[in-house]
């Protein structure tokens, strides 16, 4: 179990298709980890332009074990 204690970030992503590679190479190499996103994929209409669409941008944080956490970076150092 991944606790506050006892994880290391691991990265950061601003991209949904890298943040999905990252989840395949971790799941694959059966390490755990903790994914915390901030933002959301909404698309609103911007104030006064009903045409114009505005994207938030999300941000993927990837937690590890701090004991996992070599393994898990040598694993995306050869896999990205």
């Amino acid at each position: 179990m991944i606790t506050v204690f006892n994880r290391k970030e691991l990265c950061i992503t601003y991209s949904m298709e890298e943040q999905a590679r990252v989840r395949d190479i971790l799941s694959a190499h059966n390490i755990d980890y903790t994914l915390s996103t901030f933002g959301n994929l909404w698309r609103s209409e911007v104030r006064g332009y009903p045409g114009m669409k505005h994207i938030a941008q999300t941000e993927y944080l990837f937690y590890v074990k701090k004991s996992d956490y070599d393994e898990a970076v040598a694993l995306l150092d050869c896999k990205i």
